[in-house]
């Protein structure tokens, strides 16, 4: 049974990340902001981690909150509003623009953005005669093409659609909008992870560090919706649905996931974890075209599964890093340790103390 507590560990995770996107589509669709949303989410998870870090730091509390100094708050504070701010405020409103399927198929991009972006500032090393380097560019070649089918090409619609539950047109420039929105929030959370590098030479107790993020994010989200949407009508929860929701998203979408897939990098890695996201995508699209009634088009599920085949082409070639060390720039052993998704924030500090692709041996072992 040992062996299979990783499947179901990250089975569980993704079960979550799909409730959390089919039950905000339903609370947008309802009346609920996004934004407002996102504050929601980001204060319920502070609430949640704050004293958990307090109770499980006590000794440690002075130099935590001192711990960090000058240089370090800043780039916490930049990675907090890019990773959790910006990042969440873009990709709700591509759940509230487009659809929850799209934006599960979308996070798929994570990895090969992050690639690309580590590429163009050195972090990763690219050799174009090696197998694995190429299959690093092709795979992310193949996931912005799928990205790009997914927001331009819908084409005609599967099985059916025309009796929504749900009266929120995913069509014309509404569609290729939320797109946009989730290939922004996919670069935000690759350029968090691209920062996590320096962050976490100086800072490295990732339960703390997430608390502080979410802190900051959400100071950081209450005072963009209070400029994007001054009304203070947007800031009332309307039924117990809606208040269900942010609950969820905080508690489970952040808590749990949060500790669930820390558990399993810790035993089998990054790259372990970072397999399984496909399975959201699946559960979500399923379960929306069932529950949600969205509409499924052609372009929509080629679109997803030239993402999917993308995300493994890179990982496959990400894989092959971890034979060799000794001729890799040490900035790019340091970016393997963040290279791991996750919809929430506070999954970010879960790859950085485990390599991205833990040896056979140790895999046998556990």
């Amino acid at each position: 049974m040992e062996e299979y507590k990783p499947v179901a560990a990250m089975v569980v995770t993704q079960c979550i990340y799909a409730a959390l996107a089919l039950w905000s589509k339903a609370a947008f669709t309802g009346g609920m902001s996004p934004l407002v949303f996102v504050v929601y989410r980001q204060a319920v998870a502070t609430v949640v981690l704050v004293p958990i870090v307090i109770a499980t730091n006590r000794k440690k509390m002075k130099e935590m909150t001192t711990g960090l100094g000058m240089v370090g708050f800043v780039l916490v504070f930049v990675a907090s509003l890019v990773g959790a701010t910006v990042n969440q405020c873009l990709y709700y409103q591509g759940v509230h623009l487009g659809s929850s399927s799209m934006a599960t198929a979308m996070t798929n991009l994570i990895p090969a953005i992050t690639f690309a972006m580590a590429a163009s500032v050195g972090l990763e090393k690219v050799e174009m005669r090696r197998p694995r380097s190429l299959a690093k560019i092709f795979g992310t070649a193949v996931c912005v093409g799928g990205a790009m089918a997914m927001a331009f090409f819908k084409g005609p619609k599967l099985l059916g659609g025309q009796h929504a539950l749900l009266h929120s047109p995913s069509s014309g420039s509404r569609w290729v909008t939320g797109a946009l929105f989730l290939v922004g929030s996919s670069s935000c959370w690759s350029l968090w992870l691209i920062l996590q590098v320096p962050i976490c030479k100086s800072y490295v107790e990732p339960l703390a560090l997430s608390a502080w993020m979410c802190l900051l994010s959400t100071l950081q989200s209450a005072l963009l919706v209070s400029f994007l949407q001054p009304d203070p009508g947007a800031w009332r929860i309307r039924s117990l649905f809606e208040l269900s929701c942010c609950l969820f998203s905080g508690v489970f979408g952040s808590g749990v996931t949060f500790y669930l897939q820390s558990w399993c990098i810790s035993m089998r890695g990054p790259l372990y974890s970072a397999m399984f996201n496909p399975l959201c995508t699946v559960i979500t699209t399923v379960f929306a075209a069932i529950v949600l009634r969205e509409e499924l088009h052609v372009g929509s599920l080629l679109g997803a599964i030239a993402v999917i085949a993308g995300l493994y082409v890179v990982l496959w070639g990400k894989a092959g890093d971890g034979g060799k060390r000794g001729r890799e720039p040490e900035h790019a052993d340091d970016l393997e340790k963040t290279m791991t998704r996750s919809d929430s924030m506070l999954d970010a500090g879960n790859g950085i103390s485990e390599p991205f692709l833990r040896a056979e041996g140790d895999l046998t072992e556990k």
